[in-house]
């Protein structure tokens, strides 16, 4: 008897090892294959790659710049030196080198841009699943309060967030972030609707799948395709945002962003006095990030969605 127990339960556990083998195999295969698409696409490759090059650059910061690079008190430099030798980009109004600014600054940009389109595609995703899910008079009211979301300006709602609340690296996550999320909402909750509406989940109700079961292991896997697309998207968008609020002197004045530094030459006069290195610089990398963002979130949906029919 204790010999049969023992074999079922290796045979129990032989097909669990089988199932998860066979499951990491399926992914493998579908990262590869999505590569193999992906990379058909050149501006999307070309964005990836600009985006590798800031990720980079970002990253070995401390490194190559360091935080002394802030201090105005330490600032190497003359006020607003032109681009020279020793200072490629020139100084801001304290005499700090702009390439270490624009490098470090990089940093911030980035993680801003980062973490408030994960949280705008959070709360999408979550009130578009539950308003597909659900309906009724719950859908309802979640749709209602995202039509107003959507007509009202997201610039002016992130402003006046970020009047209200402390000035802060938080803040401006938290007002990009509630303040971007209907369009997904929309996207998600038309995307979960089609999914619910096909036989296997009558079939998973039937067997007596819960609303959990049903939201979590059928219509999430269905819809992240979309909902990684949307997010490259919006990383872009959050990104000018960041710098716009910055621009606008609601940023944390301690950190140094590439809105931060616009700011800094806006309040020093650099436009009229035609110190163009302190303008040019941040407004190009912002420009670049954007671009490269918004080609790979272009990519990936093209390959998620072949039926887009994005050139290539």
């Amino acid at each position: 008897m204790t010999t049969e127990s023992t074999a079922a339960e290796q045979a129990v556990t032989a097909d669990a090892k089988s199932s998860r083998t066979l499951a990491r195999q399926r992914r493998r295969n579908s990262a590869v294959r999505f590569w193999r698409q992906y990379r058909t696409h050149r501006a999307g490759v070309l964005g990836l790659a600009a985006l590798t090059l800031f990720a980079l650059i970002a990253l070995t910061a401390p490194l190559t710049v360091g935080s002394h690079v802030q201090s105005v008190t330490d600032a190497p430099g003359r006020p607003m030196e032109s681009p020279s030798a020793r200072f490629p980009l020139g100084t801001d109004q304290f005499g700090r080198n702009l390439l270490g600014l624009v490098v470090w600054g990089a940093r911030v940009s980035l993680l801003v841009g980062l973490l408030a389109a994960v949280l705008s595609v959070a709360i999408g995703a979550l009130i578009g699943i539950t308003a597909g899910h659900f309906r009724g008079w719950y859908a309802t009211v979640l749709m209602r309060i995202t039509d107003w979301f959507l007509v009202m300006p997201t610039l002016v709602l992130a402003i006046a967030l970020a009047t209200v609340m402390t000035r802060s690296l938080g803040t401006i996550i938290l007002a990009i972030g509630v303040t971007t999320w209907p369009t997904t909402a929309r996207l998600v909750r038309a995307q979960t609707l089609a999914v619910e509406s096909r036989p296997y989940i009558e079939r998973a109700k039937a067997l007596g799948g819960g609303h959990w079961h049903i939201m979590s292991r059928h219509v999430l896997p269905n819809v992240m395709p979309l909902v990684l697309a949307q997010t490259t998207l919006i990383i872009s968008s959050a990104i000018l945002a960041e710098a716009t609020l910055a621009f606008l002197g609601l940023g944390d004045p301690t950190i140094v962003s590439w809105g931060g530094l616009l700011q800094d030459a806006r309040e020093a006069g650099a436009v009229s006095a035609g110190k163009w290195w302190y303008l040019v610089p941040p407004g190009i990398a912002i420009a670049v990030v954007a671009l490269a963002f918004t080609l790979c979130g272009r990519a990936v949906e093209s390959v998620l969605n072949p039926k887009l029919g994005v050139t290539r």
